[in-house]
């Protein structure tokens, strides 16, 4: 057998970076192979000492313990969401089950379970820290639920069941990215292109030249793409066509079909849960979270479900007059939706996303992202251009803090390309942790805007203007964790917790002085005038009902697939329970279920996607807080951020550590306002 590249585990890159282009597709299958021997022989260190189980022998251990298969996992999961190909897919899908058995061996090795839980039962007697206390809590609750107290016919299901779910959920997410690349959409004529402003045409140029068209202009199922396009469109029935797609992905039939392995994952989720010794696979998924039980959600997201409804019934009557204004006689259709909104929004407030646009270029949004965090906690962001990022449109930020000390690199990759899959995220090439030497953070955020022509710079719309808010808020609490163990550092937190710092972070963006500052026009260099950036904060909540509705129903479709005993046909429960709610036929779900990534490409959000609303009580009302301050940038209250929610990651409760922030624990009020829901 060849060796493995030392690449991947020994990052000999400038300031501790991977050395990305020394590492090819063929080199993860032995790294893979090293790492986890190397990590299993480590496992079987820890649990076969014959020294009485201490702290530090066996909880430190197992935190230190495979620093290789955390590096081959971070290079290759990377690659996998931000830069696949055919090489990675086969790998992936060979290597997801793989994982989940080693995992599953781990966690089922009763000599190594034994120490973990005589620490536990002793852990009154040995006088550990509050951060100990918790990473302890959390090393026993982990073997506990991935099945340690379960007998040997029963631990062998379970590691049958996730080794199956893991495999599953790699062939899910590469359906839904298969979809995505194979459908365009060719324009040519000057009649389909009618309505369209330039940077919309900008970026459908692009596309049609990254697939070597011969075509001009081709519409995707970016949502940088297809979301203005439906907006901008004058064309009905192209705008169906191209919703239509972008809706079906994932149920197209053939090979990339998401139905049966929906099914699947769902039967086998519930079989897990009941193993585990719960009734179905919310309540399993629910009982390490903030809000505890599906009865709990359920509660906040009808809350918000029945208000939203009334208010989205109001919406699509306005939209209907305006139909019925211009002549014409058909039903509001979904593809009719963001068309007809977006001129209802030109009327009421007298400006359109076309004309803010221009003032929101992607560099200055970077700049206001990185101002902000100077302002509330003094961090100071310059880019890297001589770093190497795993791709070309890769680029790096070295961050340090008020006293001019390094804290942390930061990588972003802005713009859609083929080989990505849809969506924004934030992950890390390594977390923070203060264990012998220390490490400090690598942590990247992904986007898909859509690149501009060269020379040209990109505009953002609004939405995405907030997503980079958003995205650099998880940034920001992977490189401000400050703790001591790597298993509770940065964004390993409770699910429902964890949106808490992004989303807040969303709420500067659109702070007068921030896009006074900042949103400058490409072409003249003019700030904003002062009256738009009055219409565009006063037009915050047009359309809240809409909105509220296609995330709220993605989340209550969510909660009830994994309250269920059993689902025959999910998509036809899918069909059932909109009916149930109400659904208005002119949306649809922001995620429906054959491309529900969140849900089902792995299970950090089954059952989970309510955490952005549960978060988003805790997010306005932590907004709140620096409002009644006088001064959304305030010293004091920007320290307590710091200090208990950005810095905590998982050391402390998410109730407590959010109480000594704010003093209480916050009521809907404050979300059901910044959501416009107060008044229906």
């Amino acid at each position: 057998m060849s060796s493995f590249n030392h690449h991947i585990f020994d990052w000999q890159g400038p300031q501790g970076l991977p050395e990305f282009s020394q590492i090819l597709d063929d080199d993860f299958a032995l790294a893979f192979a090293e790492a986890l021997t190397r990590h299993e022989r480590q496992i079987d260190g820890i649990a076969t000492n014959t020294a009485a189980a201490t702290f530090e022998n066996t909880i430190v251990a197992l935190e230190q313990a495979g620093q290789a298969l955390e590096r081959v996992s971070a290079l290759f999961w990377n690659k996998a969401g931000a830069d696949s190909n055919d090489t990675i897919h086969t790998l992936e899908r060979d290597i997801a089950p793989k994982l989940s058995r080693h995992f599953s061996a781990i966690a089922m090795n009763r000599a190594l379970f034994k120490r973990v839980d005589v620490l536990w039962q002793t852990r009154d007697g040995l006088a550990l820290s509050a951060e100990q206390s918790r990473v302890l809590e959390k090393h026993w609750k982990s073997f506990i639920r991935a099945g340690a107290q379960l007998d040997d016919t029963d631990q062998s299901q379970l590691a049958a069941i996730n080794e199956e779910l893991a495999g599953l959920g790699a062939q899910f997410s590469q359906n839904v990215l298969a979809d995505e690349k194979s459908w365009f959409m060719e324009l040519s004529k000057q009649d389909d292109l009618k309505g369209l402003p330039p940077f919309l045409l900008d970026a459908m140029a692009g596309a049609a030249r990254e697939r070597q068209l011969d075509s001009p202009y081709a519409v995707t199922l970016s949502r940088s793409i297809v979301e203005p396009f439906l907006t901008f469109c004058a064309q009905r029935d192209l705008r169906e066509h191209a919703f239509t797609a972008w809706v079906s992905r994932g149920e197209n039939g053939g090979d990339t079909d998401n139905a049966i392995i929906i099914s699947r994952i769902l039967a086998l989720r519930g079989e897990k849960a009941r193993l585990l010794g719960f009734a179905n696979f919310a309540e399993f998924k629910l009982d390490d979270t903030m809000a505890k039980t599906p009865d709990a959600v359920n509660t906040l997201l009808m809350k918000v479900w029945d208000r939203a409804l009334l208010k989205a019934r109001k919406e699509e009557d306005e939209i209907a007059g305006l139909i019925a204004e211009e002549g014409k006689n058909h039903m509001v259709a979904p593809w009719d939706w963001r068309h007809y909104s977006e001129k209802l929004r030109n009327r009421k407030f007298d400006f359109s996303e076309a004309e803010l646009k221009p003032y929101l270029q992607l560099e200055n949004m970077i700049e206001a992202c990185f101002a902000v965090a100077n302002r509330l906690f003094g961090l100071k962001i310059n880019e890297r251009k001589e770093l190497e990022g795993y791709h070309s449109d890769v680029r790096v930020f070295e961050i340090r803090d008020r006293d001019n000390a390094r804290i942390g690199l930061f990588l972003a990759d802005y713009f859609a390309r083929s080989s990505k899959r849809s969506g924004a995220w934030m992950s890390s090439f390594q977390s923070q942790h203060k264990l012998d030497d220390g490490q400090l953070p690598i942590i990247y955020n992904v986007m898909n805007f859509a690149k501009p022509a060269e020379g040209k710079p990109a505009l953002l719309s609004l939405d995405d203007a907030r997503t980079l808010f958003h995205e650099f808020g998880h940034a920001l609490h992977g490189l401000l964790s400050d703790v001591t163990h790597p298993s509770i550092a940065g964004t390993s937190v409770s699910r429902d917790f964890v949106e808490l710092p992004s989303q807040l972070y969303e709420h500067w963006l659109t702070v007068p002085k921030v896009l006074g500052e900042f949103a400058v026009h490409h072409e003249t260099g003019e700030p904003i005038p002062p009256e738009l950036l009055q219409k565009v904060l006063a037009a915050r909540n047009f359309n809240a009902g809409f909105s509220a509705v296609e995330y709220t129903a993605s989340a209550l479709v969510d909660m009830a697939f994994h309250n269920a005993e059993s689902i025959n046909d999910p998509l036809a429960f899918e069909a059932q329970k909109l009916t149930e709610l109400g659904m208005p036929d002119a949306i649809v779900m922001r995620h429906r279920t054959p491309h529900f990534l969140h849900v089902f490409s792995g299970d950090g959000y089954s059952a989970g996607y309510y955490s952005y609303m549960w978060s988003e009580v805790l997010d306005a009302d932590a907004f709140n807080a620096f409002e009644e301050s006088g001064d959304v940038f305030d010293g004091e209250m920007a320290q307590r951020l710091y200090q208990h929610i950005y810095a905590a990651g998982g050391s402390v409760d998410p109730e407590e550590t959010y109480r000594t922030f704010r003093g209480k624990m916050p009521d809907t009020s404050a979300m059901l306002k910044k959501k416009g829901l107060t008044t229906c």
